[in-house]
């Protein structure tokens, strides 16, 4: 007869759900930075687009790829990151605002600016607030 050890038994991590949220947020980031690297401007919308245009949407992807690379960063230590967690939330969520002008200034985008403009006021500051939680609850 062979005895069960305890720690053989995984045991659950509180902070594995958070970890799982920002991982699959992530993804939003790392893809849309990625395309707007490759595609420029026409990923959005086509037509006749000049050399200033594609530069300054092609640096906003690369920002936008690097927001998502630095939450994907702090996920191993999530509980103990937030600092980081809420720096790049504010960094987000500022650009949502920008984006809310827009929609102010010329009406409504397309659904995946839309969608966009969920995650950067809703989703990404009920992270940085479920992150605080965890951190408080761990410490």
């Amino acid at each position: 007869m062979t005895s069960l050890h305890l720690r053989s038994i995984p045991t659950f991590s509180p902070k594995a759900p958070l970890q799982i949220a920002v991982a699959l947020a992530g993804l939003a980031p790392v893809s849309a930075g990625l395309a707007g690297i490759v595609l420029g401007p026409v990923m959005i919308e086509r037509g006749v687009v000049g050399p200033s245009l594609d530069s300054h949407f092609s640096y906003l992807s690369g920002l936008l790829l690097a927001i998502g690379l630095a939450f994907w960063s702090l996920i191993p230590a999530i509980e103990r990151r937030g600092a980081q967690v809420r720096l790049l939330t504010g960094l987000v969520v500022i650009g949502g605002l920008g984006r809310l002008v827009s929609l102010w200034r010329v009406g409504p985008p397309d659904s995946a600016m839309q969608a966009a403009l969920i995650m950067e006021l809703v989703v990404t500051p009920a992270i940085c607030l479920w992150q605080r939680r965890l951190e408080r609850r761990l410490s």
